[in-house]
């Protein structure tokens, strides 16, 4: 089963006829109810990360209980599509970027399953590259680039902005992380999609980054980001031979994996 997290503005994905399924886990409820649909040759399983009337805002959600949600349901393989600000002038509002590497900047986020036993999972390249390759190669998608993920819920002052730009970062975004991670501690293979919704404060004048703007700028491409995670979900191959985010092979873990 394929998984699809739903970021700001992006609430469902399947029409009435997709069956409705609410989970409990060990962290307690996920963000809301999962719809489980199809989508060309593959079950998908649907989850808006912030609830289905935005109830959690970016340091809020519930990621973990998210994460053991979709694995206990089947899903092996999510697409995690959110909003992102852009450190880049080339890359304008409306761009589609599938990003390939990751800088955290949030704090106090529950970020492990593993507390204890000594598990270090290796994340030096944090997104799946047999999932990045479905999207990559559709028409428009701009292929790689660094997503530095910010505490919010408040945006970027200018000087921020401004400073994760001179380190080279492409976007700027407050919930791929720690989902990204968890992901991959429980051996799920997880690629971002990214909506850029606007140019992040440093790199242009004027008012800044207000969220009326953000939520305008999504909803005005949200049909065809949407078809986008569509046709990534077609690129999919049904069978997962994916390695590379299996992290745990030799390796006892002191919790069961759902």
């Amino acid at each position: 089963m394929l998984g699809v997290i739903g970021g700001s503005g992006f609430y469902s994905f399947f029409g009435a006829d997709a069956r409705s399924v609410n989970l409990d886990t060990p962290y307690g409820a996920p963000s809301g109810a999962i719809t489980v649909g199809t989508v060309g040759e593959h079950e998908v399983a649907f989850l808006p990360r912030h609830g289905a009337n935005h109830e959690f805002s970016p340091h809020t959600v519930p990621y973990r209980a998210n994460m053991w949600a979709l694995r206990a349901l089947g899903v092996r393989r999510i697409f995690g599509p959110c909003a992102v600000g852009s450190l880049k002038p080339e890359l304008g509002p409306g761009s589609m970027v599938v990003p390939d590497q990751l800088v955290d900047r949030t704090s106090a986020r529950a970020d492990t399953y593993f507390d204890s036993g000594g598990i270090h999972v290796g994340f030096a390249d944090p997104y799946c590259p047999t999932l990045r390759s479905a999207v990559t190669g559709l028409r428009g998608v701009v292929d790689g680039g660094t997503m530095v993920v910010i505490q919010g819920p408040r945006f970027s002052t200018r000087a921020e902005s401004r400073w994760f730009a001179s380190e080279g970062f492409s976007l700027v975004n407050m919930t791929g992380y720690p989902e990204s991670v968890l992901a991959r501690e429980l051996e799920m293979c997880y690629a971002a999609i990214a909506l850029v919704t606007d140019l992040d404060a440093g790199i242009e004048t004027g008012a800044g980054v207000t969220a009326v703007d953000v939520f305008a700028e999504f909803e005005k491409n949200l049909v065809p980001f949407k078809q986008l995670v569509h046709e990534a979900i077609d690129q999919v191959d049904v069978e997962n031979a994916c390695t590379h985010c299996s992290p745990h092979a030799g390796v006892t873990l002191p919790i069961e994996l759902p």
